[in-house]
């Protein structure tokens, strides 16, 4: 594929991301992203057949970036380093938040990404319950094999789900922190009955910083 082909096709996928976030997966269409962009519909469809193809290259993109914070998060051996690795997380969750919002949409248009969501899942799940193990051999947390598995669990279930929630809640007016670190922290007092020992310091650190 020649250079400005290749830019038109990433010029199509960035309009498309923003958009769904925007808007929501239901609420776009090619027609819509073509307007967006200045460029008729025949050409967008020259690039990408339909909107599934479009959606399908976003997800591959999410999941690129979703697994190298998995990759970075394998030596998490303090807290402040699962509050880095969640914070990483939610980001990326954070750009590409139609994906799970939006997700029954999007596997009832997409069928053939769904086996690629579970995977992705899954793999969080290993991810978080390595991070978990790794506090727990650390002695930051003092944890069962259970605990630690129903942690992983817990902290899955929050970054997969968060955005979704976020729409059932009031805004909150004059936040002053990104939102990504105060979903991590929320995301962190999952620990909190487990952390001993200097860690519940900074545990404290962090709630004096974004709980006001």
């Amino acid at each position: 594929m020649t250079a400005p082909a290749t830019r038109t096709r990433d010029r199509i996928l960035e309009a498309s991301l923003v958009l769904f976030n925007e808007n929501g997966l239901a609420g776009v269409s090619t027609h819509r992203i073509a307007s967006e962009l200045g460029i008729s519909p025949g050409n967008l469809h020259y690039h990408f057949k339909g909107k599934r193809l479009i959606v399908g290259g976003l997800f591959r993109r999410f999941e690129d970036r979703l697994s190298a914070c998995m990759d970075a998060a394998t030596n998490v051996g303090a807290v402040d380093d699962l509050w880095l690795s969640l914070h990483l997380i939610f980001e990326a969750i954070n750009a590409y938040r139609f994906i799970y919002r939006d997700v029954d949409y999007l596997l009832g248009e997409c069928p053939e990404l769904e086996a690629r969501v579970q995977a992705l899942t899954a793999r969080n799940l290993v991810a978080s319950k390595g991070m978990c193990a790794g506090l727990k051999d650390a002695r930051v947390i003092e944890a069962s094999d259970e605990d630690v598995e129903m942690l992983a669990l817990q902290i899955v279930f929050s970054t997969s789900c968060w955005f979704t929630f976020k729409r059932l809640t009031p805004k909150r007016a004059g936040q002053p922190h990104a939102e990504a670190a105060l979903d991590a922290y929320y995301t962190l007092t999952f620990l909190s009955p487990y952390v001993v020992g200097d860690a519940r310091d900074y545990l404290n650190y962090l709630r004096s910083k974004y709980i006001r």
